[in-house]
């Protein structure tokens, strides 16, 4: 029973392994090995680990992790991956887990840090004698346990009539909207493109945050999208105002559940709105689909998210440290 570590660019030759574990444990589409592989590629520096813990043929936990600065280790953990790259089927052995990593490392390890972790994933443990965990964000979720119907009368009554208005409008200034779902892996490369090019024109683009085809972010969801459209568990949506983009989603999903990583649109559309009237379409599908369990946000809740969910949960950081 031991920790193997090697060069995170071992990682190809140890993904079926890793798939393995994760459904195993939380069959989670985002600690799939799609985000480890895309990850690397686009934002790692070359010095991540790749570290496997293995009871003779048994794969028990694995981890992507990297020096964060003199005697600090954390799980990879690159903006755009909801949780840090940890796995395990024996969430209860965590603290004995990280002190036997803590002592296969190399140089001096004063603390492990396994980053932005899901209790729905991973539970979060008591603190211990080293381990303290802390909270990091709320995120939201939607359980689709009961119909569209039912779901949707319980949401506010502002946001039922608003959306219900402004299609009433749209529809008097002869708008049509429609809803495209891009599912063919050829066509990921075009529709990520487009959405940089909708996410551009707003304000990320000032920042310098914004996502377009040619830069790191562009190519980490294209080869993202790419894999996972590959095993149909993929799906970028584009809304429309008759033939103009102004609305885009990019989502994946695994073992019952629907991830919504990103959406952007069209922020000069100021008497309607597209990314609203994108989710209520969207969510109407979903519900219907007997393949999905729950919706995921994965993202900081908003007001907006409450309008949507009144299911809210804490993400957390945990820390190892040795004295």
């Amino acid at each position: 029973m031991a920790w193997r570590i090697l060069p995170a660019e071992k990682f190809f030759e140890h993904r079926d392994k890793w798939d393995a574990l994760n459904r195993e444990a939380a069959n989670s589409p985002v600690l799939n090995s799609a985000f480890v592989t895309h990850s690397l590629a686009s934002f790692g520096s070359g010095q991540e680990r790749l570290a496997i813990y293995e009871q003779g043929d048994d794969v028990v936990a694995m981890a992507i992790i990297h020096r964060k600065k003199f005697g600090v280790w954390d799980t990879l953990q690159p903006s755009q991956s909801p949780v840090g790259m940890w796995i395990t089927k024996d969430p209860a052995g965590t603290e004995e887990l990280l002190r036997k990593l803590a002592g296969k490392l190399p140089g001096i390890v004063l603390q492990i840090g396994i980053t932005q972790q899901d209790p729905v994933i991973h539970p979060r443990p008591l603190d211990g004698k080293r381990i303290r965990t802390l909270d990091y964000i709320q995120t939201a979720d939607i359980p689709t346990d009961t119909t569209y119907d039912v779901y949707w009368s319980a949401r506010g009554k502002n946001l039922r009539h608003n959306l219900k208005r402004q299609r009433n409008r749209l529809e008097k200034e002869g708008v049509k909207t429609s809803l495209l779902e891009i599912t063919a892996p050829s066509d990921v490369h075009q529709a990520i493109a487009g959405y940089g090019e909708l996410e551009n024109a707003g304000w990320k683009s000032s920042q310098g945050t914004a996502v377009h085809i040619d830069n790191d972010q562009g190519r980490f969801y294209s080869g993202l999208l790419s894999d996972f459209c590959h095993r149909e568990d993929g799906k970028i949506y584009q809304y429309y105002y008759d033939a103009k983009l102004v609305a885009s989603d990019i989502c994946i999903k695994q073992g019952g559940t629907f991830v919504i990583l990103k959406t952007t649109y069209d922020e000069t559309i100021n008497t309607s709105s597209p990314a609203f009237l994108m989710r209520q379409e969207i969510f109407q599908k979903l519900f219907a689909d007997n393949s999905i369990t729950n919706i995921e946000f994965y993202g900081k809740v908003m007001e907006w998210h409450t309008k949507w969910s009144n299911s809210i949960r804490m993400l957390y950081h945990l820390n190892y440290r040795i004295f």
